[in-house]
């Protein structure tokens, strides 16, 4: 497994790398063959360590964690108890899918963008009678820009990469209707659906 371990304005220790890896080998072998990367940022804010793990595990699996605490080993410990606890709640279906010989799950090419938290404005030549004449009349500040995958899922297996990401939104192409969906995560905790109707 390729392992990135890096700081923050933070100094690393060795002794906290090799817990570290040491750790991480003990989670990734106990639910997958291989994982193929991993990388560990820590962080101080104020008072307290903030790490946040992300493990990719293959065929479209990434666990993430996030911890917090007075050190950065107690921080460490906080978010890879977070991935275990993750991975023993999807435990068989983790291994079942890791372990699949099937062909690759379905993906098509997208972009993900990062919009500054701003007032959207609309350009005063585009309204008439007070709406916007086009959709093109919204302007935000682009602060980043990715490529990412959409992938061909089950809503169940899509509910379970939302948890094990601890992602907000995740989108996704339906296997059973091979429509466009979207699963979020709503302010009470459950898992919102949106289902196009055709």
């Amino acid at each position: 497994m390729q392992l990135t371990v890096s700081g923050k304005q933070v100094e690393l220790s060795d002794a906290l790398r090799v817990h570290v890896s040491d750790h991480l080998d003990v989670i990734t072998n106990k639910y997958f063959d291989h994982a193929l990367q991993a990388n560990v940022t820590f962080s101080k804010a104020r008072s307290f360590f903030t790490c946040d793990i992300n493990v990719h595990a293959g065929r479209g699996v990434t666990v993430r964690g996030e911890g917090e605490a007075g050190d950065a080993r107690a921080a460490f410990d906080d978010a890879a108890e977070h991935i275990a606890k993750r991975l023993r709640r999807y435990r068989r279906r983790v291994n079942d899918h890791a372990r699949d010989i099937a062909p690759p799950v379905k993906q098509e090419p997208g972009k993900q963008y990062i919009l500054r938290d701003e007032d959207i404005e609309i350009e005063p030549a585009k309204v008439m009678n007070g709406h916007a004449a086009e959709p093109d009349a919204l302007h935000a500040t682009i602060i980043a820009e990715s490529d990412t995958l959409i992938e061909t899922l089950t809503v169940r297996d899509a509910v379970m990469r939302l948890d094990l990401a601890f992602q907000q939104v995740m989108m996704f192409r339906n296997e059973k209707n091979n429509q466009l969906n979207v699963i979020y995560r709503r302010p009470d905790g459950h898992i919102g659906w949106i289902d196009p109707v055709s």
